[in-house]
């Protein structure tokens, strides 16, 4: 099946007489008809035993996005900060270090930079434009995993998987990649190399604002074993899991040992999976994803054309707009459109950004992106206030930037309710 006809059949297939749409299994608790059963569960987790773990709405969606990406299975977590930190405990301990790009996410580098750091793993950070050699010599004797975001937020830089995912690879680990912005619908990071993608499914996935949500794919691709042979990390994936009964995840799962690992050891202990009303909700808009991604991007690409003709204007920022630094590694990667986030700078710095912002009046300001509403936010003020000075240049950001989200609403009105702001500045 083509992407389109996956959102929407991909994942469920009801037998004769059983309900089309997927159904809500609004249950913590699965019957069983003998102890031997349940036991034989908590030495391999093959059904459904506890809402926990898995439930059959999650499950569901979850292998939808399973099909989108290209994977071989797909864990729903509460949040997309609960599907980064996961992804990165799943390989990590105390005392292993790993690489991440330094235009990521400003949530992601405070937990990634502070929160990781007082457990002991350490973030070690790298430019997004940094060369193959860069990124090597970047590496420690514990680094274990490579991170990046395929269009960062807000900073819109353009992730280089190949380059990327080569140095990870030479050096025997994966390479995880948060692929939010861009969705399936724009970029599937496995065929460019990348092992693992982590989702804000808040974002685009959800489009309409109304739960937060992550999820974390396994590709499949990555091979612990010879992994564990070359470099000695990852034994946890080849060796038994004296906390699960003795599994061993390669032997126990084959490629679907990283999925696995994930659920049973993480979920079970940290416990963020979320309401099968939640996940419901999540798969109504995946339905539509193709067709809300590509008026995402029209409405995008016109209005940042737009925002080129203000003088007040000082930059314009965004991959699919000819002229734009990462134009042409979106045209690689992204050749379908680049969101509908765009990043502008406004001469005047923080207040003049203030007014223009208070002046908006289709728009909002609102702590959220990519939503069927454009919407704006002022980073630095916000999502990426935490970040000290240096940080947040690392990471591309000004006082008199803006986080401009386009909705589905007419472009026409877009554009004029932008007029009301630059009149105010």
């Amino acid at each position: 099946m083509e992407i389109e006809t996956k959102c929407l059949h991909a994942g469920y297939e009801p037998k004769n007489g059983e309900p089309r749409v997927v159904p809500i299994v609004q249950s913590t608790t699965y019957r069983f008809d003998s102890c031997d059963h349940v036991a034989a569960l908590f030495d391999k987790p093959t059904e459904f035993m506890y809402s926990r773990f898995a439930n059959p709405t999650c499950d569901a969606v979850e292998k939808k996005i399973a099909a989108l990406e290209g994977g071989v299975g797909c864990m729903l977590t509460t949040s997309g900060q609960a599907a980064s930190l996961l992804s990165i405990l799943n390989i990590c301990s105390a005392g292993d270090s790993f690489i991440a790009s330094s235009s990521i996410y400003g949530g992601t580098i405070n937990l990634f930079g502070f929160t990781l750091k007082r457990l002991g793993i350490e973030c070690i950070w790298v430019d997004v434009d940094a060369s193959y050699d860069e990124i090597c010599r970047a590496f420690k004797p514990n680094t274990k995993a490579v991170f990046g975001e395929t269009i960062a937020n807000p900073a819109l830089t353009v992730f280089d998987f190949e380059t990327w995912a080569k140095a990870a690879h030479e050096k025997h680990v994966p390479l995880i990649i948060d692929n939010t912005f861009a969705t399936p619908v724009l970029c599937r990071p496995f065929e460019w190399g990348a092992d693992i993608i982590v989702h804000s499914t808040t974002k685009y996935m959800d489009g309409h604002a109304v739960q937060g949500g992550g999820a974390i794919v396994d590709s499949g691709s990555f091979d612990w074993e010879s992994a564990h042979k070359a470099t000695g990390f990852f034994a946890d994936f080849v060796e038994p899991d004296e906390s699960y009964h003795g599994l061993t995840y390669t032997k126990d799962f084959g490629k679907a040992a990283y999925i696995v690992k994930i659920r049973t050891q993480l979920m079970r202990d940290f416990g963020c999976y979320p309401a099968a009303n939640s996940a419901f909700l999540l798969n109504l808009g995946l339905e539509t994803l193709p067709v809300r991604m590509k008026q995402y991007c029209q409405n995008a690409l016109t209005v940042a054309k737009y925002f080129q003709k203000s003088p007040k204007i000082a930059s314009v920022t965004y991959p699919g707009l000819p002229g734009d630094k990462y134009y042409p590694l979106a045209q690689k990667y992204l050749p379908d459109g680049t969101s509908g986030v765009i990043t502008i700078s406004i001469k005047g710095g923080r207040p003049a950004a203030v007014r223009f912002m208070d002046a908006l009046k289709l728009a909002s300001d609102e702590v959220h992106v990519a939503d069927i509403r454009t919407c704006v936010l002022h980073p630095a003020s916000s999502t990426h206030r935490q970040l000290t000075d240096e940080q947040l240049a690392a990471a591309g950001i000004d006082g008199g930037m803006v986080r401009f989200s386009c909705g589905l609403e007419n472009v026409n009105d877009i554009t004029a309710d932008i007029d009301k702001g630059l009149a105010a500045i």
